[in-house]
């Protein structure tokens, strides 16, 4: 699969209204582009891929927004809703912040947010200039998954680096 095509399916699954086998997601990988951690700076929202994973709904339960990358050792894995829609990091529920690093994955370095507070790296390849598409991984989860997929879409109101504040 050509990155070209790998988009073009990626979208479709993220539209699509029903379960996304995790293998095509694979296939998607690992026809993208790595990132660097620096490239990826900013504000992120968020959403899943419904393979099955027992994570599935739960941070949609959770309120969750997004991510959001301060600097390479700021980052804020559960950008959450309040019950007003306000914005806050659930640093409870991620039990703290993260920071982002590039941790070879799959045989590529590519951007990877590492949670403080517990054994999860959540690793990053570009889809297009503002989706980034992600596979959680952690401790004990097996080489072969199951892993979690979600995508991140650059915030409409976020600057992308070096376009100012």
């Amino acid at each position: 699969m050509d990155v070209l095509d790998a988009r073009a399916r990626f979208q479709e699954l993220r539209e699509k209204d029903g379960p996304v086998d995790p293998a095509e997601l694979d296939e998607i990988w690992a026809a993208l582009a790595t990132v660097r951690p620096e490239d990826i700076l900013g504000e992120w929202r968020g959403g899943e891929f419904r393979t099955g994973h027992p994570l599935n709904g739960a941070l949609a339960k959770a309120g969750w927004y997004g991510k959001t990358f301060v600097a390479v050792h700021d980052a804020k894995p559960l950008i959450c809703r309040d019950a007003s829609g306000g914005l806050y990091s659930d640093r409870e529920l991620g039990k703290g912040e993260a920071s982002l690093w590039t941790v070879e994955f799959r045989g590529e370095p590519t951007a990877t947010m590492v949670y403080d507070g517990q054994p999860v790296f959540d690793h990053f390849k570009q889809v297009d200039d503002t989706t980034l598409m992600g596979i959680m991984n952690g401790k004990g989860v097996p080489s072969e998954g199951p892993f979690f997929y979600f995508f991140l879409e650059r915030a409409p109101e976020a600057p992308l680096p070096g376009e100012g504040s």
